[in-house]
């Protein structure tokens, strides 16, 4: 898949685990891992919303667009 999810660098900058953010916004942990793996084939906005919300960032620093 072309998007690539930079959850994992953004926990790691952020000095958060993931079972910390699931926690805060709400989501299993089971799902927070297939966000983070890139696993995922959605994502709903409320999520989106949330994730940034606690890791103060911009929806573009957690998903890139890779052609190779």
């Amino acid at each position: 898949m072309a998007i690539i999810v930079t959850l994992d660098e953004l926990l790691h900058a952020r000095r958060m685990t993931l079972t910390e953010l699931a926690e805060r916004i709400d989501l299993t942990l089971a799902n927070a891992s297939i966000l983070k793996t890139g696993k995922a084939k959605a994502i709903r906005f409320s999520t989106l919303e949330a994730i940034c919300r606690e890791l103060d960032c911009q929806p573009g620093e957690l998903l890139r667009y890779d052609t190779e």
